[in-house]
């Protein structure tokens, strides 16, 4: 039988709150102790993923920890997409039609240009 882990979401949550809120610097570093020993023992990733779902949370990992894309990935695991929004009303996002034309015109191949007759067909070319 496994002992439970004396680390807990809530107590790392509450002492990023307060490093967040009063620049506790001892509260940030024990909260980041307590995520990186969840983050470096593949025996409480799961923990440390939901921790992940923390905005404050999410910001020492990518800023100090950077381990939660790794474990996701060894674990197997995706973000879930986000739904799409829906199709804006005609006469608006005129910048979404532009951006489509100019990677329309990226993507197509260069029309040949047809050879146009001289303006002075006297003159030698």
């Amino acid at each position: 039988m496994t002992r439970p882990s004396r680390i807990s979401r809530g107590k790392i949550l509450e002492q990023l709150r307060l490093a967040a809120r009063k620049g506790d610097r001892t509260a940030l570093m024990l909260a980041c102790e307590q995520m990186k020993t969840l983050a470096y023992s593949p025996r409480y990733w799961e923990k440390y993923l939901e921790l992940l779902t923390s905005p404050l949370a999410r910001l020492v990992d990518l800023l100090l920890i950077k381990q939660g894309e790794k474990i996701a990935r060894q674990k197997g695991w995706t973000r879930p997409k986000r739904a799409r929004r829906a199709a804006p009303a005609k006469g608006t996002g005129g910048r979404q039609k532009e951006a489509a034309r100019r990677a329309g015109r990226r993507r197509r191949a260069p029309a040949p240009a047809p050879t146009q007759q001289s303006l002075f067909p006297d003159l030698p070319a």
